[in-house]
């Protein structure tokens, strides 16, 4: 959902102390609001890593935000359908599929990943970057992602780590963060693990460089 260059969809890089952080009507306002897109469009780094050597097929990228990964998988070949609980976010990302000449192998799914139910759908690669419900509520979210991987494919959940660089932002935030290892009691006896690892990345903020750690969980559902 977000990158370190620009941060296309987190709903957990906006540093405010909203009371509706968490919540779909503090996103429509604030992709409504947002004179210019609020994330750089680009790939975020772990997608393009594990997913480049895949064969593309169909992909679910939940919390896409404004549509950065759905986009560079849909230039990937992959079929893609973004899901997010903000309208206007999907619009967005609607809007930057078009412009990238990709809207054919796009489709948009608005829903809470709170509540996110596959119900009978699969897909062959299920994504989420950068998704941090409150409360550890990611443990939760990853076994319902789960549900949506077909046999035979791939799930790539990579969120921020509770790291020092983090620590300007309050309890609840703070609270929503995740290891990578924090997730594995979600995945069902049917799923090979691949990558679990806080993975280094440099960024720069600010006119700051500095290190961050990327929780990375990479699983494949036996055919």
């Amino acid at each position: 959902m977000s990158d370190e260059h620009g941060d296309h969809g987190s709903h957990q890089q906006d540093h405010r102390q909203d009371e509706d952080y968490f919540e779909p009507a503090g996103w429509e306002e604030r992709y409504a609001d947002a004179a210019t897109s609020m994330w750089s469009g680009r790939p975020n780094p772990q997608l393009v890593t594990e997913v480049s050597g895949l064969q593309p097929g169909t992909a679910l990228d939940l919390g896409c935000g404004e549509g950065g990964d759905v986009v560079w998988l849909a230039q990937q070949g992959w079929q893609v359908t973004g899901a997010d609980f903000s309208a206007n976010g999907l619009a967005r990302a609607a809007r930057h599929a078009e412009e990238a000449g990709v809207a054919e192998r796009t489709s948009w799914w608005q829903v809470d990943a709170r509540t996110f139910a596959a119900d009978g759908r699969t897909f062959d690669l299920v994504t989420t970057h950068f998704l941090h419900p409150p409360d550890g509520g990611m443990v939760d979210v990853t076994r319902r992602l789960a549900d949506a991987v077909a046999p035979g494919g791939h799930l790539l959940v990579v969120g921020h780590s509770p790291a020092a660089h983090h620590t300007q932002l309050d309890g609840a935030k703070q609270r929503a963060m995740w290891l990578a290892e924090d997730l594995l009691p979600a995945l069902p006896e049917s799923f090979d693990v691949l990558v679990v690892e806080q993975r280094p990345r440099t960024v720069t903020r600010n006119d700051r460089t500095f290190e961050i750690d990327d929780s990375t969980l990479l699983a494949r559902r036996r055919a």
